[in-house]
């Protein structure tokens, strides 16, 4: 496990930790090979340098966010506001988090992804990738 990213769960109260702990063990179980750090102050998972998901501590609870999860077409995601992809999942306790759809939704980001990566070589234009 990244010690950049236990030492960002350790760093989260009470409540607040034990939600990241157990999603940061989740997304290492479905991304075994994906690679992961600490990203813009959150953690986040990459495949081939694109970014796909990550979690961070807002106000109202921990955000998990998918970057292009606004095309998964998903119930359980919210979208995003602007010119982005992404949806995300508020999480405000250990019991919201249902296994079933963190799995469907990482089997998503792996097959619907925008390229992120490139976005400045592209002047903010994304493109898809799969």
């Amino acid at each position: 496990m990244n010690s950049d990213i236990t030492l960002y769960n350790k760093n989260q109260e009470d409540g607040a930790r034990e939600i990241c702990e157990q999603l940061s063990t989740i997304l290492y179980q479905l991304l075994p090979n994906a690679e992961n750090k600490i990203w813009h102050r959150h953690p986040v998972w990459f495949l081939e340098g694109n970014p796909i998901v990550g979690y961070s501590k807002l106000k109202a609870g921990i955000q998990l966010m998918f970057w292009s999860g606004a095309s998964f077409e998903e119930e359980g995601l919210k979208p995003g506001t602007g010119k982005f992809k992404d949806a995300s999942k508020l999480y405000t306790s250990m019991d919201e988090i249902n296994l079933e759809d963190l799995n469907r939704w990482i089997e998503k980001s792996k097959l619907i992804q925008w390229d992120y990566k490139n976005i400045y070589k592209r002047k903010g234009v994304l493109l898809r990738l799969k």
